[in-house]
């Protein structure tokens, strides 16, 4: 068993890594885009907030945990590789794969019978609300396919493969554009139509990954009869990945926070923020990548003691961000309300997501010492600290900003307004203890 990642141009391997990853989230993110530009276009601006709104926010607050927690847990899985220790590696994955799958219909039942609950707490306008519930309820009986494609995405990039989910999310990316115009476009099938279509493409990307692991044999021995839980493994892969679950969690929960802010505008306000985050997905999609092929570079780099590269890894990955998000922001800049107009023809939300935007838009470069720092970190293992800092940082101000700042004058400006200052605040805290945790370990060795 080669570890690849540990021997080579660091440049080179970032970028042939990062690509694989970042195509294939967008074609992931394309799942949700596309739903909600067909029920947008083919329904209307109360099923596009309905879909992307309270119950989008609900949907990414869940799978963001336990993306969060089975990506710190494939930290594990990329340590032992680089070390070389092949029965560990097997032995994490099998552990990991079965919590993913458990986990899933814990959260479908759990999260099915508290919907209604839930959507009320967010303060759901009442016009969206069954809407919102049916395609909630309908993606969360489908959850497990979702957990599924994601863990085995994530043990194969621990492994240096990311090249097999890109072409397997490619093509059931396909099939779910394909089944959104037939039912919603053509069976009226409306927002149950947009969520069916989704819930059978990931279902058959997750058995096309979950058959990539299994041929990996030259590489790891996965094998669907042995998914079983190791206790002291899995107690390990939560120590690691449960606060990686909770840091992915903070940003779905404070976003969760604010839409009740943003619902209590109004119905052209939940949809522009519905097809705002769609826009806004396409930056986090390529930074997110990036510090996902970080995370897994770092991550066999440390496990190899290889120190000198962990540093050049952050180095480089820190000067690439920056040229990506220079390159993002000027086009979606450049071309935001040809763009916002995929979603909806209400010139009104189009207004309003072109205000937030242009305020949010021009500070998204604060953002990368918070994800390439703590992707760094967690490839290391370091993960308690990173989650606080985020927590406090980014998800603690913002809702105090909501709580405190928002009502004074409730408009979707002062509510765009709490992000940058939520990435100055933390960048600022990362920058601090990245140096400090080096410098540490440079003593050590």
């Amino acid at each position: 068993m080669k570890a690849a990642l540990t021997e080579g141009s660091i440049g080179k391997q970032l970028i042939k890594f990062f690509l694989p990853i970042m195509f294939g989230t967008f074609f992931q993110q394309l799942y949700n885009t596309v739903d909600a530009i067909v029920v947008g276009r083919f329904v209307g601006s109360d099923a596009l907030a309905a879909v992307g709104g309270s119950a989008g926010m609900i949907v990414n607050l869940i799978v963001g945990f336990f993306v969060g927690l089975t990506a710190g847990a494939s930290v594990i899985v990329s340590q032992f590789f680089g070390s070389g220790d092949r029965q560990m590696v097997s032995k994490s994955m099998h552990t990991i794969y079965a919590f993913s799958i458990i986990g899933s219909f814990v959260i479908s039942v759990v999260g099915y019978l508290f919907a209604p609950a839930l959507l009320g707490m967010m303060n759901t306008p009442t016009d969206i609300f069954e809407d919102s519930l049916l395609y909630l309820r309908v993606f969360l009986v489908g959850i497990v396919f979702m957990f599924v494609y994601n863990t085995g995405s994530a043990l194969l990039r621990a492994i240096g493969d990311s090249r097999r989910p890109l072409n397997y999310l490619i093509v059931c990316c396909v099939i779910n554009i394909v089944l959104d115009i037939l039912f919603v476009a053509v069976f009226h099938m409306g927002v149950f139509g947009a969520a069916l279509a989704t819930l059978i493409a990931l279902a058959i990307s997750s058995v096309l990954v979950t058959k990539a692991l299994v041929n990996s044999k030259e590489l790891c021995d996965f094998s669907i009869r042995e998914i079983r839980i190791d206790w002291n493994t899995l107690k390990t892969q939560i120590y690691i990945g449960f606060p990686g679950g909770i840091q992915s969690s903070m940003y779905s929960l404070s976003n969760m926070i604010l839409q009740v802010a943003v619902n209590g505008i109004g119905t052209d306000a939940a949809a522009a923020w519905t097809t705002l985050a769609k826009m806004d997905a396409i930056y986090w999609m390529v930074g997110g990548s990036l510090g996902t092929a970080l995370t897994t570079i770092v991550g066999q780099n440390y496990g190899a003691g290889k120190m000198d590269r962990v540093k050049k890894s952050v180095s480089i990955g820190i000067r690439m961000y920056y040229a990506f998000a220079i390159v993002i922001v000027i086009v979606l800049m450049a071309f935001q309300r040809p763009l916002f107009s995929l979603f909806t023809d209400n010139q009104a939300v189009i207004e309003i997501a072109v205000s937030c935007f242009s305020i949010m838009a021009l500070f998204y470069i604060l953002f990368s010492f918070i994800e390439i720092y703590s992707c760094a970190l967690r490839g290391m293992g370091d993960v308690v600290i990173p989650t606080i800092m985020t927590m406090v940082g980014i998800c603690g101000f913002r809702v105090l900003w909501s709580i405190f700042v928002v009502p004074m004058n409730p408009s979707m400006e002062l509510i765009s307004w709490s992000y940058p200052y939520s990435w100055a605040l933390t960048s600022l805290c990362f920058i601090i203890y990245y140096r400090y945790k080096i410098k540490k370990l440079e003593i050590k060795s």
